[in-house]
């Protein structure tokens, strides 16, 4: 059985929407094998280059065109944040499967827009870690106790150097909140998905880099800036404290001006009767207590990559196993993996901190001592 799809904007992650599609069968043979129907890229040239390397069968500059076509049942979304709500309204309305990258739009209102009888699947991929699988399960069954507290950080240096362009990405209007949106939306599923449900939250963001030249054409992932310059106006940092339903305490800290720590994402979560940490650059290892212990097969998607625990897994691993669940979201009918609701809850909680930082809730001045001698 075959499933029509198309890929819509074809940067960095498009191609790894792209890539995922043409490996999935491998490892999930269950599963329908997707066929490249049809690229979308509005860069001169991009779409047609595409679709020669990975073998689309069409590309267009114009993604309208697609949605009429009976041939595609599933689209992606991989387009920058500000058209997530545009093409997913879209697609959905006109039925199409979707799987669409997060944070889903500008706002919580955008991913609310999105309804139509397709599925949808929304990129989390960090949750899909089996090490990630394996701590979940450890929490559930009580191996550290009750969680008493926990820190979650997302610190990167993708837009460390001033002298990184200033993109999309760095403006409110196309996308967003910065860093919140980009490392922050991935932190908060991780704390949902992990922990639980979040009620309460202080916040604090920075901009820390107020300026940067702009771009001189298309981008696609980061890139020297040598424009005009002009302000940044989004947030490079965040960190926020949150209180769970549970009542646990959680610090979270996210930035993309991390010098010199690239991709540093990871949890360290405290319990009555120990802890549970973990670090995306070393993905499939877990601290327990004062152990470490490795995901293997029986843990999340692992036997489907591989045979023996502490065999090392990838990002691009990570988005196989979401694009099997989308895949079998569409064959069962029933919603797998993190969807629309997931994708609206973070975009409120961060719309919370965001409220919180702006409002200065919960601050207090320390005054200058004085000296009475």
């Amino acid at each position: 059985m075959a499933l029509g799809v198309a890929v819509i904007g074809m940067g960095w992650m498009g191609r790894v929407h792209t890539r995922a599609y043409a490996r999935v069968h491998q490892h999930y043979p269950d599963l329908p094998t997707p066929e490249l129907i049809a690229v979308a890229d509005d860069v001169p040239g991009r779409a047609a280059s595409a679709a020669e390397q990975f073998g689309f069968a069409a590309s267009v500059s114009d993604w309208h065109e697609l949605l009429d076509d009976p041939r595609i049942q599933a689209v992606s979304v991989t387009a920058p944040n500000f058209l997530h709500r545009e093409m997913g309204v879209a697609f959905a309305a006109a039925g199409k499967h979707l799987w669409i990258e997060k944070p889903v739009g500008l706002s919580a209102a955008d991913a609310r827009a999105i309804t139509g009888p397709g599925q949808v699947t929304v990129g989390f991929n960090y949750r899909h870690a089996p090490a990630v699988a394996k701590a979940r399960e450890l929490i559930r069954t009580g191996e550290i106790g009750a969680v008493t507290h926990a820190r979650f950080s997302f610190c990167s240096d993708y837009a460390a150097s001033p002298d990184d362009a200033l993109t999309w990405r760095f403006e409110r209007e196309r996308g967003g909140s910065g860093v919140l949106g980009d490392l922050g939306s991935h932190a908060v599923d991780l704390i949902r998905h992990l922990l639980g449900e979040i009620v309460e939250v202080s916040a604090d963001t920075a901009i820390l880099i107020p300026q940067r030249r702009r771009a001189l054409g298309a981008t696609s992932g980061h890139q020297r800036g040598t424009g005009e310059p002009g302000p940044v106006e989004n947030e490079d940092w965040f960190a926020a404290l949150l209180r769970l339903e549970s009542g646990a305490r959680v610090t979270c800290e996210a930035s993309r001006v991390a010098y010199g720590d690239p991709n540093h994402y990871g949890f360290t979560i405290y319990g009555t009767r120990g802890l549970l940490a973990w670090d995306f650059r070393r993905m499939g290892e877990l601290r327990l207590r004062d152990a470490t212990v490795f995901a293997g097969p029986g843990d999340g998607e692992f036997a489907a990559f591989q045979p023996g625990a502490a065999i090392a897994m990838s990002y691009d691993d990570l988005k196989v196993i979401e694009a099997s669940l989308f895949l079998r979201s569409i064959v069962t009918g029933v919603p797998q993996g993190p969807g629309l609701a997931d994708a609206i809850r973070a975009a409120e909680i961060l719309e919370a901190m965001l409220a919180a930082a702006s409002s200065g809730r919960n601050r207090t001045v320390v005054s200058e001592s004085r000296s009475s001698g």
